[in-house]
């Protein structure tokens, strides 16, 4: 045996039924960037269609098109980390929805011969991650008409991103999105789809769900640091890394998990994993191995589960011990490493 990423479909398919529910009625996006957390992006896909996902947050246009290809044409795909005229024809060719929040990428569409589009227009709602600031929605909004006019795009949605820092900067940051949906009307752009919220406001503050919640960490059972546990949020783990003991010695038991496999060298010492003979601590993480402190009866071959489900620690309970998130440590997780799938 050796190391794997063990992952539990049928875990994730209770996350997704309880996304499901927190969410309602609007309907889940279901966020799959960096492969699907690291989890594996086909097989995570596949799953959730077969729950009854419809629509897949991907990020960039690459991930949409991969999903696209696992789920065929009736998924809804909306991806948002445009680079220019490149990206938005192998948007358009993919059938991707297109989150725009430059005014250069309305330029830019209007030079495509494909199409139409399907725009969902980004207001900056403070957060400044990308987006069209206040001062130049109405512009941007007369643009994207005179495109919908010229037939080279279809107006599909207003969306945001918001910080999720504290309930006032939210509460600010809708007041500029609600503002933003209004001057859209008047402009003569009815949105189809309005979507602000992610997985915290999505499920504590019903009145950011709109019409689609864009959900990733809680789906794959990635609490937020310093925030509700997985039980209060009825959420759990989907995936454990699990490591294979490759040597005994005076030293301690040896795994065959290091750094280059994810586990971040700083976490040395600060936390414990579960052996035959109780918890014991992780002492030393190197490069391509890991020491715990020794147990008695330790041998070769014996599998140690070093975090995520079935172990001591999820991966947010280590982020929280160097000042990160549980996404962070998710996504580190090496694809050197196989994945292995149950359920």
């Amino acid at each position: 045996m050796s190391a794997v990423y063990r992952v539990d479909l049928d875990a994730f398919a209770r996350n997704l039924r309880r996304v499901r529910e927190a969410v309602a009625p609007a309907a889940h996006m279901l966020v799959v960037k960096d492969d699907a957390y690291a989890h594996g992006l086909e097989v995570l896909v596949r799953r959730a269609w077969d729950e009854g996902v419809r629509w897949f947050g991907a990020f960039d246009v690459v991930t949409g098109a991969a999903v696209r290809a696992v789920v065929g044409a009736d998924a809804r795909i909306f991806v948002w980390l445009i680079g220019g005229v490149d990206d938005l024809e192998a948007g358009v060719a993919a059938d991707l929805d297109l989150g725009i929040g430059d005014e250069g990428l309305l330029d830019d569409l209007g030079t495509l011969t494909a199409g139409p589009a399907r725009v969902h227009l980004k207001i900056d709602t403070g957060l400044h991650r990308n987006g069209i600031r206040p001062e130049r929605w109405d512009a941007a909004l007369a643009r994207t008409a005179a495109l919908v006019a010229d037939g080279r795009a279809v107006f599909e949605g207003i969306w945001s991103h918001i910080s999720e820092a504290s309930d006032a900067d939210d509460d600010d940051a809708r007041a500029l999105f609600l503002a933003a949906r209004r001057a859209a009307r008047a402009a003569g752009l009815e949105p189809r789809f309005s979507h602000l919220a992610a997985s915290a406001a999505g499920f504590a503050r019903g009145e950011f769900r709109e019409d689609l919640v864009r959900v990733g960490a809680f789906s794959y059972g990635i609490r937020p640091a310093g925030g509700p546990g997985e039980a209060e949020l009825g959420i759990e783990p989907i995936a454990a890394l699990v490591a294979t003991v490759t040597a005994v010695d005076p030293a301690g038991v040896h795994l065959d998990v290091g750094s280059l496999h994810g586990l971040p060298s700083t976490l040395s010492g600060h936390f414990d994993v579960a052996t035959p003979a109780g918890p014991r601590s992780l002492e030393v993480i190197d490069a391509t191995h890991s020491v715990v402190a020794p147990w008695e009866g330790a041998r070769r071959g014996d599998e140690i589960t070093v975090f995520g489900r079935g172990a001591l620690h999820s991966a947010t309970d280590l982020a929280e011990m160097i000042d990160t998130i549980g996404e962070e440590i998710a996504l580190r997780v090496s694809p050197s490493l196989p994945r292995v799938y149950t359920g």
